[in-house]
């Protein structure tokens, strides 16, 4: 089979120059992600989603739902409801009664989860200039920005994952007579 020709399935392969790009972001992203984890337990004793999770709650505006804190992370709901536990035993967040739904849970942040942002973030943010921006000139930067703009905002026009149903919570099949 050649690179042109479909499989079994009748999916087209993705030709080198694909493939490359692949392995070369997922590598970068990793690469990137596993220094940056690498200071946040260094310096804050929290991992990258909890540093999002605190991040999202210390710039946004007021407190938000997990609903929204799990499509803005891109974290399963389950995940967060447990870094969600782990944050607020800390003491760096609380969670409470929405009251305008009452389905809803709300996050704030606490003092103390602002502190340890203010206090993280000059090193996350030096390890990710080294490691992200410094090898890069001005207009890469804009292209670079531009282009994964358009791949995220291709990504996010698909449902979020807090819509996709969830595992082992099928609606059972209404039996059928014999």
């Amino acid at each position: 089979m050649t690179d042109s020709q479909p499989d079994a399935e009748g999916i087209q392969p993705l030709d080198p120059a694909q493939l490359g790009a692949y392995f070369v972001l997922m590598e970068a992203v990793s690469l990137l992600q596993h220094q940056v984890e690498q200071q946040l337990r260094a310096e804050g004793g929290i991992t990258y989603v909890q540093f999002q999770l605190l991040a999202r709650l210390a710039h946004g505006h007021g407190p938000l739902t997990m609903t929204e804190l799990a499509d803005g992370v891109v974290y399963s709901r389950s995940g967060l409801t447990y870094q969600a536990g782990l944050l607020e035993k800390a003491g760096l967040i609380t969670r409470g009664p929405n009251p305008d739904d009452e389905r809803a849970t709300l996050v704030t942040i606490t003092g103390n989860g602002r502190a340890l942002v203010d206090r993280v973030l000059p090193g996350h943010v030096q390890v990710t200039r080294r490691l992200l921006f410094d090898p890069l000139a001005n207009d890469d930067l804009h292209h670079l920005g531009d282009i994964m703009t358009r791949v995220r905002d291709h990504m996010r026009a698909l449902p979020p994952r807090s819509a996709a149903p969830r595992k082992g919570h099928t609606t059972p099949a209404a039996p059928t007579a014999s």
